[in-house]
């Protein structure tokens, strides 16, 4: 005697419990995709906006450094400005100091019976003309600027005779030497003073 078993719906039951396994399978999948990518977007997108912010951040410092950039270029012109302006201003107070002292010397050794008529300055050289009643007072005039401090040697170069009288009319150059000061304040009155009073002497001689 045989039993005949119909195993078809059992294996029916199980394939559409299979299937169903795998439907729930395939959704919970598709659930934890979807949930793992809204959160790797979220993750994304928090780095984005701080890498934002961060440019923002950096932007603005880069702005502020330019503009302290362009504060410090502002103060390092005036810098060199006001630098090339005192350099000027020591160049001119030099000139000055030694234009007075050269003049006094000049006044300082003027010989009895020389009268200047000419005196001029081109950097340190300085160019006289003069008149002399005679060959003894044109050499005691060169001898006296060979004696200055602040004067070199004089160098002779034209020598006139007036013939309507016996004046001479005498040409020389001389070097003018750096002298150093003890005190810049006394010397510049000092200098002050004698200018005026070798301008004035100049004024009565012409």
């Amino acid at each position: 005697m045989s039993v005949m078993i119909n195993l078809l719906p059992w294996r029916e039951e199980r394939r559409q419990r299979q299937t169903r396994r795998f439907h729930i399978l395939l959704v919970a999948m598709l659930v934890l995709g979807t949930a793992l990518g809204f959160v790797v977007a979220r993750l994304y997108q928090a780095e984005l906006e701080t890498q934002r912010e961060r440019n923002r951040y950096i932007t603005a410092q880069i702005q502020e450094l330019e503009a302290d950039i362009s504060e410090v270029r502002g103060y390092e012109e005036d810098a060199v400005e006001l630098s090339n302006q005192l350099e000027l201003f020591q160049t001119l107070q030099n000139e000055r100091i030694k234009t007075v002292r050269v003049f006094n010397e000049i006044a300082q050794s003027v010989a009895n019976g020389v009268i200047y008529q000419r005196l001029s300055r081109s950097g340190d050289t300085l160019s006289a003309t003069a008149e002399a009643g005679s060959d003894r007072q044109v050499s005691e005039q060169l001898r006296r600027i060979e004696q200055m401090p602040g004067l070199g040697v004089a160098q002779f170069t034209e020598l006139e005779s007036d013939s309507d009288s016996a004046r001479r009319v005498f040409r020389f150059e001389v070097k003018q030497q750096s002298v150093a000061s003890d005190d810049d304040g006394t010397a510049d009155g000092d200098a002050d003073g004698d200018a005026e009073g070798s301008d004035q002497e100049r004024d009565n001689e012409a």
